[in-house]
């Protein structure tokens, strides 16, 4: 139902944006040339994306706990797997990138509690109550911490949401990574 642009077929708002995306991953992710169709929607993605990526406090490790975890809970068969070629590159543990994609426990304590917390945010659509916020800092998160979360899951919303209306097709690669949500297997 949506189209797939190009750097030729895109709207000239969102070429730029496109470029940038091929120059960082040598090619266009097909989610990204279907938002090139609504330049803003590109933009506001690939903006709260990269700022979680290069502009917060959580580690690499970290942020990709809230992605996952956004992804999982959001059933985005597109993320899941793009998300678990990110982690598997970057040489993050299969233990947790396991847990992740299955919605078992993290075996690490303060990772679970990062998880924790981003899924109780999405469940509770942000009202999680005063307890549940001092369990993620007595985990050792601090305020800027719990604060910077949102800017992951905005971006994953985008994403999610994204991918779901417009059935993106995976690219070329994650097929070995393909993913069902456990509740539809």
């Amino acid at each position: 139902m949506f189209d797939y642009y190009d750097l030729d077929t895109a709207p000239d708002a969102s070429k730029p944006l496109l470029k940038k995306a091929k120059e960082n991953f040598g090619m266009v992710p097909n989610l990204l040339k279907i938002f090139a169709g609504a330049p803003a929607t590109l933009e506001a993605y690939m903006t709260s994306f990269n700022l979680f990526m290069s502009n917060t406090s959580l580690t690499p490790l970290e942020q990709q706990v809230v992605f996952m975890t956004a992804n999982f809970e959001n059933d985005c068969h597109y993320c899941v797997p793009g998300h678990t070629g990110m982690m598997k590159a970057a040489k993050m543990p299969d233990d947790i990138i396991e847990a992740l994609r299955e919605g078992t426990e993290i075996p690490d304590a303060k990772l679970q509690a990062l998880h924790d917390y981003s899924k109780e945010l999405l469940d509770n659509r942000g009202h999680i109550g005063d307890e549940k916020l001092k369990a993620f800092f007595a985990a050792g998160y601090s305020q800027q911490q719990a604060l910077e979360v949102l800017t992951g899951l905005a971006s994953k919303l985008i994403s999610n949401f994204g991918n779901a209306i417009a059935h993106t097709e995976l690219d070329a690669g994650m097929s070995s990574f393909d993913w069902t949500h456990p509740k539809n297997r």
